[in-house]
């Protein structure tokens, strides 16, 4: 799998910005179908880090309602990543 494939975005919530000044953890949206390893590697080709550790989560799609019936949204991965004291990966905010 392709690197630019693995990681999707980089995620910007409340969470992840406090995440990542306390823990210097950052939070991406990944394809499903990588594996810890692979994000592992990915992250540290693209932003030049050194990654500790990877911690990821299946999110399940929010349950809607819509006129023609009840609609379930898309089920995505989260990777939180835990970086090396001293690096640090400019989102641009």
């Amino acid at each position: 799998m392709d690197t630019f494939q693995i990681v999707k975005k980089p995620l910007h919530t409340e969470k992840s910005v406090t995440d990542r000044d306390r823990n210097n953890s950052y939070h991406f949206e990944v394809d499903r179908k990588a594996n810890k390893i692979q994000i592992k590697e990915a992250i540290e080709k693209l932003f030049k880090v050194k990654v500790l550790g990877v911690r990821t989560v299946m999110r399940r799609g929010k349950s809607r309602r819509t006129r023609y019936g009840p609609t379930k949204g898309h089920i995505w991965k989260k990777a939180i990543v835990t970086l090396a004291e001293g690096n640090a990966i400019d989102l641009g905010y």
